[in-house]
């Protein structure tokens, strides 16, 4: 009786109070949509999304920096950690939700889709997400990850009437359950070496029964078993499972097609919110129950990740669809990301500072990203999947607001100084030196050039006609003539651009953590 009182007293759900508050704002949304005909109620389900999203995210970062400073505790038997890095991502999906609602809101209209049901899916996934980063346990893990998958699957095809759309949902459904299924294999095999380690050729650790599903039970017996051929599967199968969330290579085929047709505010959900999710997960599993198999991971993820930088840039240099451009970017993003998940395994201690280097290039990259899916967002382009390089065509006359904005979102993701991008990747290049990752150091150094190509190829349209203008001349497509998009969208929009540029010039206390 008592083990059963111990085990209901560590079931402490008010430490998930953002991620039920977040739920029950999600069922809320939705409701009100259900009890109401009216378009107008339709809006202002989007607007009370908006609110809400708002007020909790101020709430909980009240409850991070002023309240709570007790960091690295468990509840729930163990199955979840709450601590400094996972408040800090809990912040980043808060936030990235709060601009993919804001953006998305004009977008829906304009486009005659649900606005409720959107915003649902988007607060449960984020939810999802939230709860992904603070697992310890693979139950609780895989649960998290399929929850946060069911929301995407509608997500990406969320605009029936598109067929690149539908394209593109069946798609990421499939690769999804590939990764998936993937995934699951490798946790069962951890599982069955770890509830029988005898059978198996095992050494059973020294702590006493093992639990094949426990992070922490887990590192002992990796640890004691490094060279184990099922558990080397194991790891190899998660990670790979991982991987394809991240897109990273060679598990990135999804990626431009998926990009290419989700709606503009979906693709930026993606781009930015699931993709920190793979690598905060990856980091700390890396750490936590791999840590003992670091020298069979290190080269593997090496190749990874030089495979990956190199991909995604060579591949983006051919395309025309800007959509699928920036998916192939983001590929090469996620190898530059890898480096720092590397890093963090070299360093001796915590691992602080390849950590707080991965945080702070994750934040540049929602700045950028979001800057120029927002601008994307509001232009008039009768096919939201087709945005070609002619219909930015000299925008920096048309709207210049618009045009400095994408000018220094696509700079900083290039990583042109003064922004905020550069400073990310002379991060990365610094800890990749101090860790004597080379090879990955010479790779990331080659894809930033290259990748100056495709980037620079934009800026031009933005910035120049790229041919004189005469007077029997057509007139060229306009797609900024009566494009919609509300005050706070601009406000929201200029906001990212400010801090890219604040955070390329002055870093302020967070510098201190490099």
């Amino acid at each position: 009786m008592e083990a059963y009182l111990r085990f209901a007293n560590d079931n402490l759900w008010g430490e998930l109070w953002p991620e039920l508050s977040l739920c029950l704002g999600a069922l809320i949304v939705i409701g009100i949509n259900l009890f109401s005909k009216s378009s107008n109620f339709h809006d202002r389900s989007g607007n009370f999304a908006i609110l809400f999203q708002f007020l909790l995210l101020l709430i909980h970062l009240f409850d991070y920096l002023l309240l709570r400073h007790t960091f690295d505790r468990h509840s729930f038997s163990g199955m979840i950690k709450h601590g400094m890095h996972e408040d800090i991502m809990r912040s980043f999906f808060l936030l990235s939700s709060l601009i993919v609602s804001i953006l998305a809101q004009s977008f829906l209209r304009v486009r005659k889709l649900r606005i409720g049901e959107f915003h649902h899916l988007t607060m449960v996934a984020t939810a999802g997400l939230m709860i992904l980063c603070q697992t310890q346990n693979f139950i609780l893990f895989f649960v998290a990850l399929e929850t946060v998958a069911l929301c995407f699957y509608p997500l990406v095809a969320y605009n029936r009437e598109c067929a690149k759309g539908l394209e593109a949902g069946i798609k990421y459904l499939i690769f999804g359950a590939l990764s998936s299924a993937l995934l699951l294999f490798g946790i069962v095999l951890l599982y069955g070496v770890g509830a029988n380690p005898e059978a198996w050729g095992a050494i059973t650790p020294t702590v006493g029964q093992v639990d094949g599903f426990s992070f922490s039970a887990l590192y002992h017996l990796l640890s004691e078993n490094p060279n184990h051929l099922l558990l080397k599967a194991g790891v190899v199968l998660i990670i790979s499972g991982i991987a394809f969330k991240i897109g990273a290579a060679p598990f990135q085929i999804w990626v431009p097609d998926v990009y290419h047709g989700a709606p503009m505010p979906v693709t930026a959900f993606l781009a930015v919110s699931s993709k920190a999710a793979g690598f905060f997960v990856l980091l700390n599993l890396v750490n936590g129950p791999f840590a003992g198999m670091s020298d069979f991971l290190l080269p593997l993820l090496g190749f990874v990740a030089t495979f990956t930088i190199f991909f995604g840039n060579l591949a983006a240099c051919s395309q025309k669809n800007l959509k699928r451009m920036l998916g192939l970017s983001g590929v090469a993003h996620a190898g530059y990301l890898m480096v720092a998940v590397m890093a963090s395994m070299i360093l001796p201690g915590s691992s602080d500072r390849a950590v707080w280097i991965l945080f702070f290039y994750l934040f540049t990259y929602l700045l950028a990203s979001f800057a120029v899916f927002g601008i994307m967002g509001i232009a008039n382009v009768s096919d939201d999947a087709e945005h070609e390089f002619s219909d930015y065509e000299d925008l920096a006359k048309k709207k210049p607001w618009a045009a400095f904005s994408l000018v220094v979102g696509i700079g900083s993701l290039a990583g042109i100084p003064p922004l905020a991008g550069f400073i990310g990747k002379l991060l990365l290049f610094s800890v990749a030196f101090e860790t004597k990752l080379y090879f990955s150091l010479t790779a990331m150094v080659i894809g930033v050039v290259i990748s100056i190509y495709y980037y620079f190829g934009w800026l031009r349209e933005i910035c120049f006609h790229p041919r004189p203008v005469f007077e029997d001349d057509e007139p060229s497509h306009d797609s900024w003539l009566g494009s919609e998009n509300s005050g706070l969208i601009k406000t929201v929009i200029l906001s990212l651009v400010v801090a890219s540029i604040v955070l390329g010039i002055w870093q302020g206390s967070i510098g201190d953590a490099f």
